[in-house]
């Protein structure tokens, strides 16, 4: 794989992992499990991701992520405890990808990952309040199953055409701008009127 595709490819896994972690850290796995994407060689460390044991608790992770991204309390909690886990998995997830045997590329891998992540987190979890504000719940579960069908739609095309990956990631980069730029939007929508309520 050309450098081109592997950083289309840990541009891609990383952004996503602002949606769902626990699916990119399984996807990743299993596909340096399965010989898809060779397993780091200099950041030998990362390839614990390929461990069975890892592969295993990322899955029950990728459920529990499922199951509370459906209801809008949890989902607000669940963002918020993973403010930071997001961006740090998403910087791991590039570094594990990329394996740069360059220390400055390195920091150039783990610094665009945590901020493709943390961008695309902010999207969402953005995203999510508003939607989560409203009174009816069924807003909350078709947007939640709409990231779930993207992710895992986009993760499979990513690690299966990984000359396609960058484009992906452009792509991604340029819907979670738009999605922060909306929600923003929404927010101060709700937050002024709420204001105008009270007075």
């Amino acid at each position: 794989m050309g450098i081109v595709e592997l950083l289309g490819l840990a541009a891609s896994v990383s952004l996503l992992s602002g949606w769902r972690l626990y699916l990119c850290v399984f996807a990743t796995g299993l596909a340096m499990r399965l010989g898809w994407i060779d397993a780091p060689e200099r950041l030998a460390a990362l390839d614990a991701l390929a461990n069975p044991w890892v592969l295993g608790v990322a899955g029950l992770g990728a459920l529990a992520e499922f199951l509370a991204d459906k209801i809008a309390l949890v989902d607000s909690l669940w963002d918020a405890v993973h403010s930071v886990a997001r961006p740090l998995g998403g910087a791991l997830l590039a570094l594990a990808i990329v394996d740069p045997g360059d220390p400055a590329w390195a920091a150039v891998a783990f610094l665009l990952g945590g901020g493709a992540a943390l961008a695309a987190h902010g999207a969402k979890a953005g995203t999510r309040a508003a939607v989560n504000a409203s009174p009816e719940p069924v807003s909350n579960m078709v947007v939640s199953t709409a990231e779930d069908i993207a992710t895992g739609g986009l993760l499979a095309l990513a690690f299966a055409r990984p000359e396609v990956a960058l484009g992906v990631a452009m792509l991604l980069a340029a819907a979670m701008t738009w999605l922060l730029w909306k929600a923003r939007q929404l927010l101060r929508r709700v937050l002024g009127r709420g204001g105008r309520e009270r007075t």
